[in-house]
């Protein structure tokens, strides 16, 4: 094992005794926000130090089977034991170097999905609508519940924009590398002549705010519209003004909905896509800044950045951050995303690892 990860995990074996103490004082307990944070921080260190634990214990056992190789009866077993304990020493090299990587806070919680088409006109709001049921078959797949928070339809049935809210275990830390620019290439449905037309959508992946951590509205910065609804939805949502549109006076940014029967669920509902679009620009003007410094492989997840191509014609999805071509992509257009996520994950552990191993 490399000398900077003997250090991390040393440096977590002490971290434990430390929280093992604070969670014994009187004085944590009383405050539960603290306790929680802490018992929260005890249980990822638990985790590592456990892993640690047994990462020792197998290499002392590593040890002993050598030490048994000059015994003409021992040997045969020591040989069995050192491939079994060398084998396991390098899955839990593994397993502590994904425990050690830097946790975004974020991760775990429900997303915001934004589909908005973009060049291409008809076949842009179509694709868009291909790319809101790829991802809705993707969370029925994963047991996430899908909600529409938001949808202006074209007429031909795609989308001109979506918001989605989409609420499960892990679904930011799923979905959070699909921001960007996605391209199609294919024949429209309209096209006479068989000519292969681009287009492209985008797509922002918002974390939803954290209650306790949301960013305070002053009312005085907000413009709250209500209007009549349209699209589908019976007789009763084109009867009344339940829609609500929210505009944050200082940026400019909008926010509204339609879907809920009631002004006061679609407003409730428009605040809280209005604090994660307010959150997004503050993370994005951050990634920014660090982007000044170095460039990630995964990119900023920034709307200008084409990350990924879906062409028809060929069968084929490229992801272009990480350079990953696959032949199945009527599959992925019906939910079968797994190995594009999983992809994209492995990429950004990677670079990970590679800044703790540069700054240790």
């Amino acid at each position: 094992m490399k000398d900077f990860l003997r250090h991390q995990l040393e440096r977590h074996a002490e971290r434990l005794k430390e929280l093992d103490f604070l969670l014994s004082r009187e004085d944590i307990m009383a405050d539960m926000a603290q306790y929680r944070a802490i018992a929260r921080e005890h249980a990822e260190v638990t985790a590592v130090a456990g892993r640690w634990a047994r990462y020792q214990q197998r290499e002392a056992d590593l040890m002993g089977a050598r030490d048994m190789l000059s015994d003409p009866d021992m040997a045969e077993m020591a040989q069995e034991e050192i491939a079994s304990a060398q084998a396991e020493l390098l899955q839990l090299e593994d397993e502590v170097q994904r425990l050690l990587l830097p946790k975004d806070p974020d991760d775990a919680r429900n997303a915001f999905m934004e589909i908005r088409a973009g060049t291409g006109g008809d076949e842009s709001a179509l694709f868009a609508g291909d790319l809101t049921r790829m991802y809705t078959r993707h969370a029925a797949n994963a047991g996430w519940r899908v909600e529409v928070m938001s949808a202006s339809e074209n007429e031909i049935g795609g989308y001109k924009e979506i918001v989605l809210r989409i609420e499960g275990p892990d679904v930011y830390r799923a979905l959070r590398f699909e921001s960007g620019g996605h391209r199609v290439q294919r024949v429209p449905a309209t096209e006479t002549q068989g000519r292969i037309h681009t287009s492209a959508c985008t797509v922002a992946v918002m974390p939803e705010p954290d209650e306790t951590q949301a960013i305070t509205l002053n009312p005085a910065d907000l413009r709250i519209d209500t209007f009549r609804a349209s699209g589908a939805g019976g007789q009763h949502i084109n009867k009344t003004d339940s829609a609500v549109r929210v505009v944050h006076l200082p940026t400019g940014i909008v926010a509204e909905c339609q879907d809920g029967r009631s002004q006061h669920a679609n407003k409730a509902k428009a605040l809280q896509v209005l604090q994660a679009r307010l959150q997004e620009k503050e993370r994005s003007e951050r990634a920014a800044k660090e982007a000044a410094m170095r460039k990630g492989l995964i990119g900023s997840g920034d709307r200008s950045d084409r990350i990924r191509t879906y062409n028809f014609p060929q069968g084929r999805l490229t992801d272009h951050r990480i350079n990953l071509t696959l032949y199945k992509l009527l599959a992925i257009m019906e939910g079968d995303l797994g190995e594009v996520l999983a992809a994209l994950r492995a990429a950004r552990e990677a670079e990970l690892l590679a800044e703790l191993e540069n700054a240790a």
